[in-house]
């Protein structure tokens, strides 16, 4: 039942700022194999001192992609929607970061 009450509060959130759900939903889950990707494409070029501009552009892309989304197609979405979302993308850089270190820490015996 309490399923139903968030599913019905969501599909009413996503008609009030005219945003697709499904769209939004399916960029979220969809940019998660192409996250891990451009993570361990960063990974790697940060290991063999490559240049990490393209991998960590992709990585930000993957990471931000269904907010720019709502960003972009969202109406009269209120302003501490936009804090959450810069919340959101400052918590998964210092995730992402924390992640990149233990792996490189730990491939390196340190």
């Amino acid at each position: 039942m309490e399923l139903e009450i968030i599913k019905h509060y969501l599909l009413n959130l996503a008609a009030r700022y005219d945003v697709n759900p499904i769209i939004f939903g399916s960029i979220y889950i969809g940019a998660i194999p192409f996250f891990t990707v451009s993570v361990a494409w960063l990974i790697r070029n940060i290991k063999k001192k490559k240049s990490l501009i393209l991998p960590a552009i992709c990585t930000g892309l993957t990471f931000t992609s269904a907010y720019i989304y709502l960003i972009i197609v969202g109406r009269d979405v209120p302003i501490w929607v936009y804090f959450i979302i810069g919340i959101m993308i400052i918590y998964g850089i210092y995730s992402t970061y924390r992640k990149i270190k233990k792996e490189l820490s730990e491939q390196e015996g340190i």
